[in-house]
């Protein structure tokens, strides 16, 4: 069962993966999962403006593969996101958290929303394979700690655990 605690800037993150696998219980679904992990995500961390997934697709035009939106939490989205553009597109490609602190800072940066200021994106790598990745936004710089990334990477593995995808 879902407990709303306080949003916070310093979750107890063990609490949310505890929380995670519950409201994940009895259901395998990657849609319906993808949607209440980016509710719980967005209703429990303070300071967030965007949420949620992009999922691996094959590229609209040519070879290779892009990220394409899929649950969310927040104002309307870049759609699609080609490997290697971007905070996302580069999380896809390196398959490693990034953390960016100054998110007009970061070289090829994609400004879905110009109150973004910071940004988190964890890779959804399971059985070897890039499933996508999970995008948090933050209007304030400097919004993710290193508690956060590790914190994030549990409930996002305690996601995958859950999930058929």
């Amino acid at each position: 069962m879902h407990i709303n605690p306080e949003r916070s800037t310093r979750p107890d993150y063990g609490l949310l993966v505890r929380q995670v696998a519950s409201v994940l219980e009895g259901e395998r679904d990657l849609t319906a999962n993808a949607a209440q992990f980016s509710a719980l995500v967005y209703d429990t961390l303070a300071d967030l403006n965007w949420a949620g997934f992009y999922l691996s697709v094959p590229a609209k035009s040519g070879a290779g593969a892009d990220l394409l939106v899929g649950p969310f939490q927040g104002k309307p989205a870049c759609a699609r996101i080609p490997f290697g553009r971007g905070v996302c597109g580069t999380t896809a490609v390196t398959r490693a958290t990034i953390v960016v602190p100054d998110v007009h800072a970061f070289p090829g940066h994609i400004a879905c929303d110009s109150a973004s200021n910071s940004e988190i994106v964890i890779p959804l790598v399971k059985d070897g394979r890039l499933v996508g990745v999970f995008d948090i936004d933050s209007p304030s710089l400097n919004r993710f700690s290193d508690d956060d990334k590790a914190g994030l990477e549990k409930m996002v593995t305690a996601f995958l655990d859950a999930t058929d995808c």
